[in-house]
């Protein structure tokens, strides 16, 4: 589901870093948090010796065979993949199972007429809703694929008419309405683009639309990018991307259970009592669907802002070009097949390092998800031979590949609900990872991790050159578009971005307050096929990674990752740059109150924030004197040093959640209410403040600072422990 990245225009443009899989030039003398200086040489080895067993070949045959067939959420081709996935597990040797669930799944009910789109007047024309094959790339044409259409559209018989707004953000009513133009009662035609798909019906719902489309702009990622599919990476006129319009940002999961797990016989909401369901239809279309739409449309011309990239004079209406629009949805519950692999630890088997990747898909999906899925199971298959030849985890480590992510990260938040205590109890950090291509590293996640990625990224080699992730990052060629990934650092130091939405480490860390990562290399191919019939095998072999070795090294990098988290004796948690990471977002926030005194009081979390700092520096010298000592602590001492780290980013939880969205509760990271995928960091006050509601961030500030005071309390506990481990 994650946002695709694009090319050379605002929201997310990466530079191109190229990278070729080696032998990292990292000295093993280099150290590794968590570990003892005298281990060091022993880990460097190992790491090695598992990343060298990692096979782009292996990856290419994994790919071949997921991507196949279509394999949307419920259908029998996800339930294929699932069940080779777990074929594939077992093989290796990994004690693996299918965890199933149930969920509101709706498909476009069949017939002519279930799903249409004409227009009446001033001329008559018919929306063809179709992705024609593509010759040469028999995978485009396959009786299998599901309609190009919106998850979690309401269904409806509407003729009204049409009005463009732009991207349909916030800023784009508010010029409508100084215009004096009302969207009420109308069809609002919007471009994908500037936020996430779910905003824009929402927000045509909250203006009084009374329906939605939503269009591909060759400006976004068609034409105006370059060469359209087959010739090109871009989107073609007749693609269309589909995906979920479920309010997310409200919860997600399957939108009739909201907080419990949906299991066959669990109790159900009643759909119309669901509050991230649509109460208006709408529907994906392609740019060649919108252009003869568009080009009706009278009205004032559109300002030069609002222009895409069509041969067409952009106007905003209202006018004489009126739209009849129907959608009719079988609204079913539908199967879920988690696809869940465990290896046992030896020595803290009740600790859990997890790590996980979507398999289902809204086509083929050969870069979305297939591409992750495959580094998943290549990094499954290398564990699998490191066990064989011996090796165990001192942690446990749970592999996962989750169901229903496109529709609103199903699989993976029905999971966490239903294990909601044991993963608290146990899960130490999730690491997530998505569709994977060629371009950039992106990572985000909780700074108490950033320390420890990026020494993960010092010992790892880029795959097309002999430096190391790290070394790149430094020049400028690592970082993370904003949107899903969240937003990483170019320049002089690498900083982890911050996580908003997009993939399935939402449930982990904002539900659960699970520590986690997600990871993935992107951005340089665009976005052309994203959610299309395209993204096939063939489109992915011509114009992403090639060669499978961004996929390698995706799996060297997550195998390193899950190995030091697996075995280090001390979990490498680190705080002090989460501290000053909150100094940072403070000084964001701050920019935007008034400077009159009194209006939003923030000197409580100040105040929490620099006595988590002292703290931080009192728990690392502690553990510096902890290597120190003579043979350091065995395990039996650090079982309660490492439970309490493992409960610190549960301190930032809130029991009563976020205002008016009580499902998501952690204080630091959220997805914005009105930003989608894109992280709002201190989100209760963040957003009180940019709505200039005082009272309510002075109130949101100090429900910060109570959990700032938790951790602070929970790393001081932790020092106390590390003094006591001799």
């Amino acid at each position: 589901m994650r946002k695709p990245r694009l090319r050379n225009f605002g929201f997310g443009a990466l530079l191109l870093s190229g990278f070729v899989c080696g032998q990292t030039a990292v000295p093993s003398s280099a150290p590794i948090r968590g570990f003892a200086p005298d281990e060091w040489k022993a880990r460097h080895e190992l790491e090695e010796k598992a990343k060298a067993l990692a096979n782009t070949e292996r990856i290419r045959i994994s790919m071949e065979r997921i991507a196949d067939k279509p394999h949307h959420a419920g259908s029998p081709g996800a339930k294929a993949v699932a069940d080779y996935a777990a074929a594939q597990l077992k093989e290796w040797g990994l004690d693996t199972h299918l965890e199933t669930f149930e969920a509101l799944m709706p498909y476009p009910n069949s017939g002519p007429n279930a799903r249409s789109l004409e227009m009446i007047s001033p001329v008559r024309f018919r929306a063809s809703l179709k992705e024609p094959p593509i010759p040469g790339d028999p995978a485009t044409d396959d009786n299998g694929q599901i309609p190009t259409y919106n998850a979690y559209s309401a269904s409806g018989d509407v003729t009204a008419q049409l009005i463009y707004v732009n991207y349909g953000m916030p800023e784009d009513y508010a010029y409508l309405k100084r215009r004096s133009i009302d969207v009420r009662g109308k069809i609002a035609i919007v471009r994908y683009g500037k936020g996430w798909r779910g905003l824009k019906p929402k927000l045509a719902q909250d203006n009084g639309a009374v329906a939605c489309v939503i269009y591909s702009d060759p400006r976004e990622d068609g034409y105006f990018q370059g060469d359209p599919y087959p010739k090109g990476f871009a989107r073609s006129e007749m693609s269309v991307q589909r995906g979920s319009v479920m309010n997310m940002m409200l919860y997600p999961g399957d939108p009739l259970s909201p907080g419990w797990a949906s299991e066959p016989g669990a109790r159900k909401l009643a759909k119309e009592d669901a509050a991230t369901l649509l109460k208006i239809p709408v529907m994906p279309i392609s740019w060649g669907d919108a252009k003869p739409l568009l080009e009706q449309i009278e009205g004032e011309v559109a300002p030069e802002s609002w222009r895409g990239a069509l041969p067409i004079t952009y106007h905003v209406g209202p006018g004489s070009a009126t739209v009849h629009l129907k959608l009719d949805f079988d609204w079913s519950n539908r199967p879920l097949y988690d696809v869940v692999a465990t290896i046992p630890g030896s020595v803290y088997k009740d600790q859990w390092v997890v790590y996980g990747n979507h398999h289902d898909a809204w086509a083929n999906g050969a870069s979305d998800p297939t591409s992750g899925a495959a580094a998943l199971l290549e990094t499954a298959r290398m564990f699998g031979v490191l066990t064989k030849q011996g090796w165990q985890p001192k942690r446990t480590i749970v592999l996962a590949l989750w169901d229903g992510e496109e529709f609103g990260l199903l699989g993976s938040t029905e999971w966490v609900e239903k294990h909601l205590e044991e993963l608290q109890r146990k899960a130490a950090v999730y690491i997530n990872s998505d569709s994977n291509g060629l371009g950039t590293l992106s990572a985000s996640g909780s700074h108490t991790l950033e320390t420890f990625f990026k020494e993960v990224m010092r010992d790892t080699t880029d795959p097309e050159s002999p430096k190391s992730l790290l070394e790149i990052s430094r020049a400028g060629g690592t970082g993370a578009a904003q949107g899903s990934r969240g937003q990483g650092s170019r320049g002089p130091d690498f900083h982890l971005g911050a996580l908003g939405a997009g993939s399935d480490y939402v449930a982990f860390l904002d539900h659960a307050g699970i520590a986690s990562l997600n990871l993935g290399f992107g951005g340089n191919e665009a976005s052309g096929v994203y959610h299309s019939n395209y993204d096939t095998l063939n489109w992915y072999d011509r114009f992403s990674d090639q060669s499978r070795v961004y996929g390698k090294t995706l799996a060297q990098i997550m195998t390193t990752s899950l190995l030091r988290l697996a075995d280090a004796p001390v979990l490498p948690f680190e705080f002090e740059t989460f501290s000053e990471t909150m100094r940072r977002y403070l000084a964001e926030i701050q920019k935007q109150v008034p400077s009159r005194p009194s209006v939003v009081d923030l000197h409580e979390i100040t105040d929490q924030v620099a006595k988590l700092s002292v703290a931080s520096k009192a728990y690392e010298d502690e553990l510096t004197a902890l290597w120190k000592r003579p043979g350091a602590a065995s395990p039996e001492k650090l079982v309660k040093l490492n439970d309490s780290l493992t409960h610190a980013e549960q301190t930032l939880l809130s029991a009563s959640g976020l205002p008016g969205r009580e499902w998501y509760r952690h204080q630091i990271y959220a997805p914005g209410l009105y930003t989608g995928y894109g992280a709002k960091t201190i989100p209760g006050v963040r957003e009180a403040v940019e709505a200039q509601h005082w009272k309510e961030a002075t109130r949101e500030s100090r429900r910060v600072a109570q959990v700032l005071r938790a951790m602070t309390k929970q790393v001081e506990d932790a020092t106390k422990l590390l003094q006591t481990a001799q």
